[in-house]
């Protein structure tokens, strides 16, 4: 009887994600429809980035080609280097900062934006190596970047995003699942 109970409350138990992290989104990040973001908040303040489940590249079974951390001429954010207590040397990012740019087989690409400002603390470099990191473990192994923001902003970055309810509520609506594309 002790085995069963004892398999019932594995099953039961919560991830490392879900025990550890709060989940927040942003939805429709820079009005491109369903391009989702996910940011897990640690106790700590750190919040990880990552895909949310409802993006593009998670969606379409599409296959990821190539990464790309070079923003653009001069700031590439693997150049980001961070030492000591006061995180000196980390690249301070804005809500809207890009961090990468993703491009998927069918030559689709995304940019990956920070959606919080703080330093960026460290990008995943083991995605450039292993895209599919990105498809088979977007929250864990698979996340885009680390983030710490100002201890005095560390409440108010998330009254612009979403709560976990709040965002299933957004994806619930019909959302035009095609990447509009800019005129050239």
């Amino acid at each position: 009887m002790d085995c069963v109970e004892q398999s019932d409350a594995d099953a039961e138990a919560p991830s490392v994600i879900d025990r550890y992290f709060t989940r927040w989104y942003r939805a429709d990040m820079k009005g491109n429809p369903c391009e989702d973001h996910c940011i897990l908040q640690h106790s700590n303040r750190l919040c990880v980035i990552t895909l949310a489940e409802t993006h593009p590249i998670l969606q379409e079974g599409r296959t990821v080609k190539s990464i790309n951390y070079q923003i653009s001429h001069g700031c590439s954010r693997l150049n980001n280097k961070v030492s000591g207590k006061s995180k000196r040397g980390a690249q301070f990012v804005t809500d809207f900062a890009p961090l990468c740019r993703i491009t998927c087989s069918d030559d689709t690409e995304y940019t990956i934006y920070s959606c919080i400002r703080g330093r960026l603390l460290e990008v995943n470099e083991n995605i450039l190596e292993t895209p599919n990191l990105l498809l088979q473990k977007p929250s864990t192994d698979g996340y885009i970047a680390v983030i710490l923001p100002k201890f005095e902003e560390s409440k108010s970055i998330t009254e612009s995003l979403l709560t976990r309810e709040e965002f299933e509520k957004v994806d619930s609506k019909p959302r035009l699942r095609q990447r509009t594309l800019s005129p050239s």
